[in-house]
């Protein structure tokens, strides 16, 4: 008994004795709070009875925490170029244990800009930063800083290496980021990025989960962790913590060889008492890229784009009347127009498929409706160095790059280099399969979307297609692709007209699976010939992941509104309290009505409006509402 109690008394002086041990060090303590003080941010360091020291942080969110202490940790392994340059080399089990913080500095910036399209005209870019300088203790070769942003909008961090004076490369083989939740969070689970979403506990996740990632906290909380300026680096996803319970870590697709100066990308938390406030606020993911490289954009035009399913002469001339007629801006020749896709035999300068290119695409051009070409990787890699040049003198607008290789340092730079060479030849881009955009539009605003998304093509159901704005959606554009008259939708046609609104695309497509055949003179196409596609304000008006959500979006003096809910029926109350004060508008609302006598069975109504008018919106199982409101 007494052997018991004293066992328990020396277990328990340990653990006292262990945490003392791991004292915080006063001197590396940094307090950050956002402009408007509604986010803050403690960074330090601990250190251990060896004299080993460890970087950890916490944020709370209007006096929350949201992340608790959580690590902050990158590995590298610089052996091979140490040794090659005869530099001392490094022998710490952990890179980080021995930084010391040799000085830190602090600043703040509010500017506004603006992009070239977006879901906003304006954007401010107003944030206090604080860089924690570090130095190895016992290796003045090696610098880093932590530098540490608070937006309104959010937090922002990453790791950054000045310029090494002996001239070493930079091999990062892990980053250990780590974000500790309250205990009974719930993550939007996707394995992939084009995977279905699962609401999960933060325990035993069926593999890594894309990101941005969504969590919802147990006080109703929303928290994104997202990737921002991911361009010179390995994607990450998110994994679980094997010993820390509620902990997610960042995990490295493989290892990434820099060359210093360089930063890592911008690990991004934001906060939102509504689930909405995420997604109007995901502009941090843009400031926290570089400025455009692109001085001038006049050749850059958002629009809408339909695909040409059967690629002869006769057809395309077809789908250019079609969408001249329709107000779409491009047509899309798919994969094979030059030849086999996975080959690198394929010249994708040379049209295989029966099309008279120079004749279509002059056609193209009195109608006011540019042509897109798919160019597989293959293709690319090969042929990249001057294929834009020749689309470029053909007259192409863009090019959409198909199956993509993503995640490995390699491919993201590879993927860089293409828009630059697109950019300096006047070509529009737009990334498909795999590849999630980390706000680097503003860099190259030639891509203009991505896929990245388990869009139409997959016929998802409503619910899937709730969850996406408030985690895909997050990234940047999201090339959805929109299969009106398809008959196998799982959803309502007044939801597809809705998706139009509520998934940003600068370049959106429409009627993906569709031909011009198919059109029967339904008059709520006409929303679809109004919506634009790049907004100069947009406002969340509600919404929760999984059930439903109402997006408005501006454009000049014209509001379109899309609302769409998930597998079940709902009925909402809108307010449209957004409006003008004391203006009259005109609403033409598209709805879902079994009654109507197309077979699509949308119906179409215009009513008065103005800023103190609550609209009763009542969607079927599936089903939503698209409304377009403009000065009476």
């Amino acid at each position: 008994m007494y052997k018991k109690i004293i066992s328990l008394g020396l277990c328990l002086l340990s653990t006292a004795v262990a945490i003392a041990q791991d004292a915080i060090i006063e001197q590396s303590r940094v307090v950050l709070q956002s402009p408007d003080k509604n986010y803050e941010l403690q960074f330090y360091q601990r250190q251990d009875v060896q004299q080993r020291r460890q970087m950890y942080y916490t944020v709370s969110y209007k006096h929350t925490p949201v992340i608790l202490e959580s690590l902050l940790d990158i590995q590298l392994d610089n052996h091979l170029s140490e040794q090659a340059m005869a530099l001392k080399v490094d022998q710490h089990a952990n890179w980080c244990e021995n930084l010391v913080v040799k000085g830190i500095s602090r600043s703040a910036r509010d500017t506004t800009w603006k992009p070239v399209y977006g879901e906003q005209e304006l954007i401010r870019d107003h944030f206090n930063e604080t860089v924690v300088h570090l130095v190895k203790e016992d290796n003045a070769m090696y610098n880093m800083d932590v530098e540490i942003r608070a937006y309104n909008e959010g937090i922002a961090l990453r790791y950054f290496f000045p310029e090494n004076e002996k001239g070493t490369y930079y091999r990062v083989t892990g980053e250990n980021t780590n974000f500790t939740l309250p205990e009974g969070t719930q993550a939007w689970h996707a394995s992939w990025a084009q995977a279905p979403y699962r609401l999960l506990p933060l325990r035993n996740w069926p593999g890594n989960s894309e990101r941005p990632l969504t969590l919802q906290l147990p006080d109703g909380k929303f928290v994104c962790l997202a990737e921002a300026q991911m361009t010179d680096y390995s994607r990450t996803k998110f994994t679980l913590d094997k010993s820390k319970p509620n902990t997610i870590v960042t995990s490295l697709h493989d290892p990434a060889d820099l060359v210093s100066p360089v930063g890592t990308p911008w690990r991004v938390i934001m906060a939102g008492e509504k689930a909405g406030d995420i997604i109007e606020n995901n502009f941090i993911v843009l400031n926290l890229n570089k400025p455009s490289q692109v001085k001038d954009a006049s050749w850059i035009r958002p629009g809408k784009i339909i695909r040409v399913m059967t690629q002869t002469t006769a057809d395309a001339l077809a789908y250019i009347d079609f969408a001249a007629a329709h107000h779409l801006q491009y047509i899309l020749f798919d994969w094979k127009w030059y030849g086999p896709a996975f080959t690198f035999e394929s010249d994708a300068t040379k049209v295989v498929a029966p099309l008279d290119m120079p004749r279509i695409i002059a056609y193209g051009k009195e109608k006011n409706v540019g042509v897109w070409l798919y160019v597989n990787q293959q293709a690319l890699l090969a042929q990249s160095d001057s294929l834009y040049k020749v689309y470029h003198n053909w007259g192409v607008a863009g090019v959409k790059f198909g199956f993509v290789q993503v995640g490995s340092h390699r491919w993201t730079t590879w993927i860089q280099k293409e828009l630059q060479k697109a950019a300096e030849n006047n070509i529009m881009v737009n990334i498909h399969d795999e590849y999630r955009p980390t706000g680097e539009q503003r860099t190259w605003p030639n891509f203009l979307t991505a896929e990245g998304i388990r869009g139409n093509e997959e016929f998802p159901d409503a619910t899937h297609n709730t969850v996406l704005p408030f985690t895909r959606m997050i990234a940047g554009p999201g090339d959805y692709t929109i299969c009106y008259y398809d008959k196998r939708l799982k959803t309502t046609h007044a939801h597809q007209l809705a998706l139009s609104v509520v998934m940003y695309s600068p370049l959106q497509t429409l009627f993906w699976y569709d031909k011009p055949a198919l059109y029967e003179n339904e008059p709520e196409i006409a929303f679809f010939e109004q919506v634009p596609t790049s907004w100069d304000e947009t406002k969340i008006l509600n919404g929760e992941p999984g059930q439903f959500i109402t997006t408005a979006r501006r454009k000049g003096t014209d509001w379109f509104i899309g609302a769409v809910t998930n597998n079940n029926a709902r009925t909402q109350k809108v307010p449209l309290s957004f409006l003008t004060t004391g203006k009259k508008y005109l609403a033409t609302i598209y709805a879902d009505d079994p009654a109507v006598g197309t077979k699509t069975k949308v119906s179409v109504k215009t009513m008065k409006v103005t800023a103190a008018t609550v609209l009763d919106i009542r969607l079927l199982a599936s089903g939503g509402q698209a409304i377009w409101i403009r000065p009476a």
